[in-house]
C-alpha cells in the first residue's frame, strides 16, 4: 500500500480558508479607516544610453491602497527582495541604474555607466539627482552602499555578482568600478544596488532613512508591513502622480479578495487561480496577467552527507518522475504557470533549453529501488505565502511521493519564521525546499550565478544556494560572466545549464505568470514581466 504524508501537527499547516478572526478584524479595522494606513544594452558589454527624467507639474493628486501577500519587513532591499517588495522599495529608494519595461538596463542616478576597459566601468552621477532632504547624493553613499550589500549576511543581491567590484573615486561626480575579471552584466546588476546617504547606512535592512525616490516615508511599522508613502515633492525628476499610497500585507488570501471586491484597498498581488478566475467576473475590477521572470522550485538540499540517498543524481532524478505537473497546472494552478524546460525561467536572456520534467510512476519506483532510494523520508519545508496556493500543491506532491513509496513531512515556515536560518541549515535539517527565485535583471546568468556558482569558499559561510557547489559550473559561469560577444556567452550558458540540469536540482520547476488585481480607478499601472511597476506613474480617478 502506497504510505501516506506524515503530516506535522496542524499549528503547523496553512490555513485553507479566512477565519472568522481575520475578517472581523479586517472589518474593525475598515470601520477606523486605518485598514491600509500606517552605455547601456542588455547584457553585451559598453555601450551606453541616455534617459530624460524632467522634472515637472501636473500630480494628480488622490490616495491607493496596496495590499501585499507577504510581510515587506523592510524598504530596503540587501536580503529581503520578493518580486512584489520591489514596487514599494524602488518608490522610496533608487539605484544608479534600473531595468526597464523591456528587462534591459536604463540609466537612473547615474549620467553615464560605461565600460571603459575590460574590467573597469566609469560611471558618473547625475548633477541633479538629491534625497527627498534635498542632500545631495555623493560618491561615497554608493560606494558604501556597494559594500555593506556585501558585508550582510545571507545578503541575496551580493550572491548575484561574480565578485565584489572595487570601488575609486576619481571626482565628487565620477567613480570607477574594477573587477579582476570582466563583468559585462555590471550595468544590470547595479540596477539593484539602492542608494541611501553613507551615514546612515548599515550592513542590514534598513527600517528608516533617506532616499531620492518620487515617494517619501511618512509613517512605518515593519511588525505590521505597514507603510503610508507621501508624494515627494523635492524628487528629482517627475514628480509622482499620486499624493499617498497606503501599504499593508494580510497573509490570507480570502480576506485579501474581500477587501478589494469591498473597495476597501485599490490592488493586490500574488493571487491564486481561483480567486483571479473568481474577480474577473467583477465588473469592478481589472486582473492583470503578464509571463513572469520568477523561477519557483522543489529544490533539494546540497548539504546532505555523501551517504544520504539525495546525495545520489540518480535519486534526485527518480523522485521528479514521480510528480504529476499537468494535473496540478490544471487542477490546483488553473493553468497560470509554465511548467520549466531548464532550469532557468524562459523570459531570461540567455536561457537554453536543457530538458523536461516527465510523469512516470514506474520510472520513479524502478529508479529508487535501484539507487537505494525504497522507503526513502523527506521533509519538505516553505515560507508562507512563498507562492500562490503553495500548501495544497506541497500537499498534493507529498500525495504523489507517498504513490512511489516516499513519506514527506510537511513543514511550513511562519513569516517571520527564519526561513534564512533553515535554508542556511542553522535552523533545523530538511531534504526539499519549496522556493521562489526572483530576477530583477532580465538576465539568465543574474539566477545562474546566484543560485548554481557556489563555491567552497562561500560554502565555508553558508552563502551558497542551499549548498549547491560544482566547480566545473562555476567556472563556466564565471567565463560566461566575463565574456562580451554575446554568442559566444550564450554558448558557455548552455554549457552551464546542461550541466546543472544534469544534476537534477528541483524535483520539479515552474514559472508562475503574474497576477495583479485591481480596481479599475487605478490607471497607468503597467506590470512588468519581473512583478514590479512604476509606482509613480500610477493614478486613481474619483
Amino acid at each position: 500500500m502506497p504510505q501516506q504524508p506524515a503530516l506535522l501537527p496542524t499549528s503547523d499547516q496553512p490555513t485553507r480558508e479566512v477565519s472568522r478572526r481575520s475578517i472581523l478584524k479586517l472589518a474593525s479595522l475598515a470601520g477606523a479607516g486605518a485598514l491600509f494606513a500606517p552605455a547601456l544594452a542588455a547584457c553585451a558589454g559598453p555601450k551606453s544610453a541616455t534617459t530624460a527624467s524632467t522634472a515637472g507639474a501636473g500630480a494628480a493628486g488622490g490616495t491607493m491602497s496596496i495590499v501585499l501577500n507577504r510581510n515587506l519587513v523592510s524598504l530596503d532591499n540587501k536580503l529581503n527582495q520578493y518580486d512584489a517588495a520591489v514596487t514599494v522599495q524602488r518608490a522610496v529608494r533608487e539605484a544608479l541604474t534600473k531595468i526597464g519595461d523591456k528587462l534591459t538596463p536604463e540609466l537612473m542616478l547615474a549620467e553615464s555607466f560605461e565600460q571603459t576597459k575590460p574590467t573597469v566601468w566609469t560611471v558618473k552621477l547625475r548633477d541633479d539627482i538629491h534625497y527627498s532632504d534635498k542632500s545631495k547624493v555623493t560618491v561615497e553613499d554608493v560606494e558604501t552602499a556597494l559594500r555593506l550589500y556585501f558585508e550582510v549576511k545571507a545578503g541575496y543581491v551580493a550572491s548575484q555578482f561574480p565578485e565584489q567590484p572595487t570601488f575609486a573615486k576619481i571626482d565628487d561626480r565620477t567613480f570607477t568600478l574594477t573587477t579582476k575579471s570582466p563583468v559585462v552584466s555590471l550595468n544590470s546588476l547595479m540596477s539593484n544596488i539602492l542608494i541611501t546617504p553613507a551615514k546612515d547606512n548599515k550592513a542590514e535592512e534598513l527600517d528608516s532613512g533617506l532616499g531620492t525616490g518620487p515617494f517619501t516615508v511618512a509613517s512605518s511599522d515593519s511588525g505590521t508591513g505597514t507603510y503610508r508613502l507621501v508624494r515627494n515633492d523635492n524628487y528629482w525628476g517627475t514628480p509622482a502622480k499620486l499624493e499617498t499610497v497606503n501599504v499593508s500585507y494580510q497573509e490570507e488570501e480570502g480576506a485579501r479578495v474581500i477587501a478589494i471586491t469591498s473597495g476597501q484597498t485599490d490592488v493586490i498581488d500574488t493571487i491564486t487561480p481561483e480567486s483571479a478566475t473568481s474577480l474577473k467576473t467583477n465588473s469592478d475590477i481589472d486582473v492583470i496577467e503578464t509571463p513572469g521572470t520568477r523561477l519557483i522550485h522543489l529544490f533539494y538540499n546540497f548539504r546532505k552527507p555523501a551517504g544520504s540517498p539525495l546525495a545520489n543524481p540518480k535519486v534526485r532524478e527518480a523522485l521528479t518522475y514521480a510528480i504529476d505537473h499537468e494535473s496540478l497546472i490544471k487542477a490546483l494552478m488553473n493553468g497560470q504557470v509554465t511548467s520549466a524546460e531548464g532550469v532557468v525561467p524562459t523570459t531570461l536572456a540567455g536561457f537554453a533549453k536543457t530538458g523536461e520534467y516527465t510523469y512516470d510512476v514506474a520510472k520513479a519506483k524502478q529508479m529508487l529501488a535501484d539507487n537505494g532510494g525504497s522507503g526513502l523520508k523527506v521533509r519538505i519545508i516553505w515560507e508562507d505565502s512563498e507562492f500562490a496556493g503553495a500548501s495544497r500543491v506541497l500537499e498534493a506532491v507529498s500525495q504523489m511521493f507517498a504513490a512511489v513509496g516516499v513519506t514527506a513531512e510537511l513543514k511550513m515556515i511562519p513569516k517571520g519564521g527564519e526561513i534564512n536560518a533553515w535554508r542556511r541549515g542553522e535552523a533545523g535539517d530538511w531534504d526539499i525546499l519549496a522556493n521562489g527565485y526572483g530576477n530583477q535583471t532580465g538576465l539568465a546568468l543574474t539566477n545562474l550565478q546566484g543560485q548554481y556558482g557556489g563555491t567552497a569558499e562561500k560554502e565555508k559561510t553558508r552563502d551558497t544556494y542551499h549548498g549547491f557547489v560544482v566547480p566545473e559550473i562555476t567556472a563556466l559561469l564565471d567565463q560566461a560572466a566575463a565574456e562580451s560577444d554575446e554568442a559566444k556567452r550564450n554558448d558557455l550558458l548552455k554549457q552551464a545549464q546542461d550541466k546543472i540540469w544534469a544534476e537534477w536540482p528541483a524535483v520539479w520547476a515552474w514559472t508562475p505568470n503574474n497576477v495583479l488585481a485591481k480596481r479599475k480607478r487605478v490607471q497607468n499601472l503597467n506590470l512588468r514581466a519581473t512583478n514590479s511597476y512604476d509606482l509613480a506613474a500610477v493614478t486613481v480617478s474619483a
